[in-house]
C-alpha cells in the first residue's frame, strides 16, 4: 500500500454480545447465540433455530421514531457504527470521511413481513416508509445523516463477501486520497420463514432442531450444514498519518486485502479452491508478507459439507501442508451473520493479536479426515503472533480476504 492504514474504532451487535468486550470475553468463553427462534413462528419450519441478537433495544441507540423507520439490519448497523465511532473520537470533517456498508440480504425483513400483512388484509395498503426500509443504502444514509459523513457513501451487496468487500472499498478510497477516515459497516438480519424454507431446500442450513447449540459444526466431521446468524460490525479506517496527527487510539493496522470472484457457480465454491487461493494470496501480497508470518486464519468456515473441505485444501495450498499457522471459525458461536460477517471476523481477529488468546472453534469434536490443517478447538494462549487473516467466500463464488497487523 502506498499509504500505511490502521483502524481506531471498533464496534459490534452480535448475539453473544453488543459490545466488542462483551463479545470477546462471550467467545473465548464457548458460548454460543445458537437458539430456538423467537422472533418469528416457526410452527411450520422444518428448523427452528438460528442465531439471533436477543437482547438488542433500538432505542437505546436512536430516537424511538427513528428506529421505526429503520428496518432491522440498519438499526443494527446503525448501532455498531455508533460505537466504533465513539471509539474513534468521532467524526473529524464531513467531507473527508466516507461510509461503505456491506449487507447480503437488505431489508428482507421488512420485505416479507410487509407482505404476509400485506396478504392478509381486507385493506390492501402499505406505509409511504416501506421502501425506505427495504433498500439497501439507507442503512448507511442514516449512519451519515445522524453523524453528519458528507464524504463518499456506498453500499455493496456481494453475499457472504459483502463485509470483507465493504472494508477493501474503504481501502481503495483512502489509497485513492478521496478520504482521510473510512467507516466500514456490515449488517445483516435474515431471520425469516421465506429464507429458512429456502435454504433448507438449498439443504444448507443444519437441521438438529433437537441440538440447536451444537449445530454449527465448522470443519467437524459430523456437520450438515450452516445457521443463520444476524448482527452487525463497524470499523472506523484511517490513514496513519491522520490518525497521529490528531492524537488517535490505534487498534492495528490494516495490513491487506484481496477480492475476486470463482466464475464458477452461484452456490458451490469452485473444488480446487483456485479463486479462494488466489485472493488469499493478493491479500498477502498488498500486505507484503510471507504466508510464514500469518499466526491465526479467521475462516470462513460455515459448516458446509463442501465448503469446508475446499477452504482447508485452499488454506493448505497457501499455506503449505507443514504450515503451524492456526486455523479456526466461530461460526459456532454466532452462526452465519452472512454480510456482517466479514466484520465481525475482522474484530475477532485484531482482539487474539490483541491478547494472544485464539478464540475456540466451537463444535468442532472430530476434525474431519478431509481437513488436515491445525484447527483450534479450544481456545489458545498464544505468544509473538503479528499478523492474522480473515477469509469470507460468499455465493456466487464472491471472494474476500484481509489481513491485520499489530502496531
Amino acid at each position: 500500500m502506498d499509504k500505511k492504514l490502521v483502524i481506531t474504532g471498533m464496534g459490534l451487535i452480535t448475539p453473544i454480545g453488543n459490545t466488542v468486550e462483551e463479545y470477546w470475553e462471550n467467545l473465548i468463553a464457548g458460548e454460543t447465540g445458537v437458539d430456538l427462534i423467537g422472533s418469528i413462528d416457526t410452527t411450520d419450519l422444518p428448523v427452528k433455530f438460528a442465531a439471533e441478537v436477543r437482547d438488542f433495544d433500538p432505542k437505546a441507540y436512536m430516537p424511538r421514531k427513528l428506529s421505526t423507520e429503520m428496518d432491522r439490519f440498519m438499526q443494527m448497523g446503525y448501532a455498531a457504527a455508533g460505537q466504533a465511532l465513539e471509539a474513534a473520537g468521532g467524526v473529524q470533517d464531513a467531507y473527508r470521511t466516507g461510509i461503505i456498508m456491506g449487507t447480503a440480504l437488505n431489508g428482507i425483513t421488512t420485505i416479507t413481513e410487509t407482505e404476509r400483512k400485506y396478504g392478509e388484509a381486507k385493506v390492501k395498503k402499505v406505509g409511504p416508509r416501506f421502501l425506505a426500509k427495504c433498500i439497501g443504502n439507507i442503512g448507511a444514509s442514516q449512519i451519515a445523516i445522524a453523524n453528519g459523513i458528507k464524504g463518499p457513501s456506498m453500499t455493496l451487496n456481494t453475499a457472504c463477501a459483502s463485509g470483507g468487500d465493504a472494508i477493501s472499498l474503504c481501502v481503495m478510497h483512502l489509497q485513492a486520497g478521496l478520504a482521510d477516515t473510512m467507516i466500514a459497516v456490515g449488517a445483516e438480519a435474515p431471520v425469516t420463514a421465506v429464507l429458512i424454507q429456502s435454504l433448507v431446500s438449498a439443504q444448507a442450513l443444519s437441521t438438529r432442531n433437537d441440538d440447536p447449540k451444537g449445530a454449527s459444526r465448522p470443519f467437524d466431521a459430523d456437520r450438515d450444514g450452516f445457521v443463520i446468524g444476524e448482527g452487525a460490525g463497524a470499523l472506523v479506517i484511517e490513514t496513519e498519518e491522520h490518525a497521529l496527527a490528531r492524537g488517535a487510539h490505534i487498534y492495528a493496522v490494516l495490513a491487506g486485502c484481496g477480492n475476486n470472484t470463482d466464475a464458477y457457480h452461484t452456490v458451490t465454491p469452485k473444488p480446487d479452491g483456485e479463486g479462494e487461493i488466489l485472493c488469499m494470496r493478493q491479500a498477502l501480497e498488498m500486505a507484503g508478507i510471507e504466508p510464514s508470518q500469518i499466526g491465526y486464519v479467521n475462516a470462513h468456515g460455515t459448516a458446509t459439507i463442501k465448503g469446508d473441505v475446499t477452504e482447508d485444501l485452499s488454506t493448505r495450498t497457501v499455506f503449505g501442508t507443514d504450515s503451524k499457522v492456526k486455523i479456526g471459525s466461530t461460526k459456532g458461536a454466532t452462526g452465519h451473520m452472512m454480510g456482517a460477517g466479514g466484520i465481525t471476523e475482522i474484530i475477532t481477529c485484531i482482539k487474539a493479536l490483541e491478547t494472544g488468546i485464539l478464540p475456540p472453534t466451537r463444535n468442532l469434536e472430530h476434525l474431519d479426515p478431509e481437513c488436515q490443517m491445525q484447527y483450534v478447538s479450544a481456545a489458545e494462549k498464544v505468544s509473538g503472533m503479528e499478523y492474522a487473516m480473515s477469509n469470507a467466500f460468499g455465493f456466487g463464488g464472491q471472494n474476500s480476504s484481509v489481513i491485520v497487523g499489530k502496531y
